[in-house]
Parts: C-alpha cells; sequence; structure tokens
C-alpha cells in the first residue's frame, strides 16, 4: 500500500495518465490555478512561471508536469534531483534547452547544494555561469540558455531553502483525493485496462485506496487478477471485499504492515511512547520503512501521533484493532486529556468514556 511508485506502476500509469488539465479528476483549485497561469502566459507570448508542486507521492505531481508541458505545446525534459550531484549535470541539461521547454525535476529538494545555486541564476537570469579551472586560476564564463519553465516536485516542501522556493512563481500543494473522486479515477482507469467493473466494485476500491490514484489504480489491478482468476472477470463489490482480503487491505485501507505496526504499538507497548527503531524491530522492518509507507497514513488517519518521546497509539487504534480502550492511554495523558467512565447502562451493560479537553 506504499504510494512511492514501483516499476510495474510505472508502466501502467504511462497508459492511463489524462493528457489535458480537462480530463484531470479532482485537485480543482490547483487545476483552476494553473489553468489561468498557463492561459496567461500563452496569450502573453512568454514562458511560464516556474512551478512547484509538493504533496505526497502518488498524487499526480508527475502527471501535471507532462500536462504543462502538452497544454503549453513545448518538449519535456525529465530528470530528478538525485540525478543532479554536480553543476556540471544541471549546466549540460540548462545548456542544450530550446526556447519554451519545460524542465522537470522531481524530488527538487535532493539537488545537490552547488547545482542548486547554480539553479538560482538559471531561474532568474536565464543565465549560467560555467566555471573553468580550479582554484585561484579559475575562471567563470556567463552562458545565456534559452528561456525555459521548470517545473519541481517535492514530498518534503519544508526540506527546499527559501532562496530556492521564493523563485517559484506559482506554487500548488495536492491534497488527498475523496473517495468519490477515487471512484471517478478507477472507473475511468477500468475503461482504459479493459475491466469489466461495477459501480458497487469502484466504490469498493476507492474507499480502501487511501485517497491516492496511484494506489487506487494498484488495487483495481490486483482486483482484476482476482476477477480473472478465481470469478466471472467483473469486478463487484463481494469480488474486491475477497480479493483485498487476500492481499491484507482491510477496510480502512490499512494493510499487513500498518497492523503490525499497531498492533505491536497497543500490544507490546502499551500504547507507548516508543522510538521509531524500537517500533520497527518489532515487527521485522527498516526504520526507514515504517517512517515512509506505514506512519504517514497512520498519522492521517487518526491512529498514531508522534511525540518528542516517540510514537504514541491514540484510542482509535485500539478500537480499530477491536480491544478495549485503557482507562487512561498515553496518548491521553500526553495531550493532557482526562477521562471519566460514566456509570451508563446500555443493552452490553458496558460503561461509556467521555472525553473532557
Amino acid at each position: 500500500m506504499s504510494a512511492l511508485a514501483d516499476a510495474d506502476d510505472r508502466v501502467v500509469e504511462g497508459a492511463l495518465r489524462p493528457k489535458r488539465l480537462s480530463e484531470v479528476i479532482g485537485q480543482n483549485r490547483v487545476r483552476e490555478q494553473l489553468s489561468l497561469v498557463l492561459e496567461g502566459a500563452l496569450r502573453r507570448g512568454r514562458v511560464p512561471d516556474h512551478v512547484l508542486l509538493s504533496g505526497p507521492p502518488g498524487l499526480g505531481k508527475t502527471t501535471l508536469a507532462m500536462i504543462i508541458a502538452a497544454e503549453l505545446s513545448a518538449p519535456l525534459r525529465i530528470t530528478s534531483g538525485p540525478a543532479i550531484e554536480r553543476a556540471g549535470d544541471l549546466a549540460a541539461i540548462l545548456s542544450t534547452l530550446t526556447e519554451g521547454e519545460v524542465v522537470f525535476i522531481d524530488e527538487i529538494h535532493r539537488v545537490a547544494r552547488p547545482a542548486e545555486e547554480m539553479l538560482y541564476l538559471a531561474m532568474e537570469d536565464f543565465r549560467v555561469d560555467v566555471v573553468i579551472g580550479k582554484g585561484p586560476g579559475a575562471t567563470a564564463i556567463p552562458l545565456d540558455i534559452a528561456p525555459f519553465t521548470l517545473v519541481g516536485a517535492t514530498t518534503r516542501a519544508g526540506l527546499l531553502p527559501a532562496a530556492l522556493r521564493d523563485r517559484f512563481g506559482f506554487t500548488a500543494h495536492l491534497d488527498f483525493y475523496e473517495p468519490e473522486e477515487l471512484g471517478i479515477i478507477v472507473r475511468r482507469s477500468a475503461g482504459l485496462l479493459g475491466v469489466a467493473l461495477r459501480d458497487d466494485g469502484a466504490d469498493e476500491i476507492a474507499g480502501r485506496s487511501r485517497g491516492t490514484p496511484r494506489i487506487a489504480n494498484r488495487l483495481l489491478r490486483r482486483v482484476r487478477d482476482f476477477a480473472e482468476v478465481r470469478g466471472d472477470g467483473v469486478v463487484t463489490r463481494d469480488c474486491a471485499r475477497a480479493a483485498l482480503e487476500l492481499y491484507e487491505v482491510d477496510e480502512s485501507g490499512l494493510d499487513r504492515l500498518d497492523l503490525a505496526v499497531l498492533g505491536a504499538l497497543v500490544s507490546r507497548f502499551g500504547g507507548g511512547p516508543v522510538g521509531l527503531s524500537t517500533l520497527a524491530v518489532a515487527v521485522g522492518e527498516e526504520a526507514e520503512t515504517v517512517e515512509v509507507v506505514a506512519e504517514p497514513f497512520l498519522v492521517r488517519a487518526g491512529l498514531m501521533v508522534r511525540t518528542p518521546r516517540g510514537r504514541v497509539a491514540t484510542p482509535a487504534a485500539w478500537q480499530h484493532l477491536g480491544l478495549q480502550v485503557p482507562r487512561q492511554t498515553a496518548w491521553m495523558r500526553q495531550a493532557g486529556t482526562m477521562i471519566e467512565w460514566a456509570s451508563q447502562e446500555d443493552d452490553g451493560g458496558d460503561s461509556a468514556p467521555t472525553l473532557f479537553g
């Protein structure tokens, strides 16, 4: 259930990506803002301002970069931050650009510092300084480059230096999708892939996709396999539920790793707080995997919080695992919340907790 792209995702996404802004589903505000930026530049006959796209992985940053180039009828040059290790790497790209070309740098927050400083000048003045030689005898030769539009994508906007961030004329943050929007995306993808999909099946897949189109399309492919091998080829709600149960994706979108992290946090450590490395050892995964793949969704779903002392489970974590919430969890203590048990009789004879802030 990771939103990071794997090799299979990259192959399939090429066929499923929308080609124009009018085909994009969701992200309505960003789509409208970007449309104005591009239309205004076309009417003036100038290259648009540089564009920064931020947000979690799998929401369509690369797709929007491709759409920007398509809307401008301009060539697209694609690279990534980790691939630009030296200023010379960036100079080699920029010096061969044609006028109006779109340069897309994925993970732009990982561009090396020397190249980053060259990027400042290129974005502002469409010029780079090529240094010849080393030491006191080094000479900087100014080189004009063709006006271009830089589209940067980042999942960690906070790591971008202010000097770089301020040089983007338009910044857009992509939000997670609503289940209704994901349902439309799943139906569209099913049509392109030739999958027989019922509306209730689409809704079931959308509801377990963590608000992320990439995950929705991945689950669609797995459910398609199940329907073709163990069913009649038609994806219904019952078929989708059976398939996703087999792949260990529950109704809230939690997978095996998520449930293992929650289970360890609640059962072994009493709800925390517990350090990331200790939690990772408890579930048999690398700390980076837990932090990048599992934690963001668990925190967003309100099942876990990060505190200075470590990871802490919320009362919702116990409830999701079907366990009784303790009288006072670590989360309640750290949040300064008091809990009072009201002796209310109901059909089961259980008492009900009441929270007071």
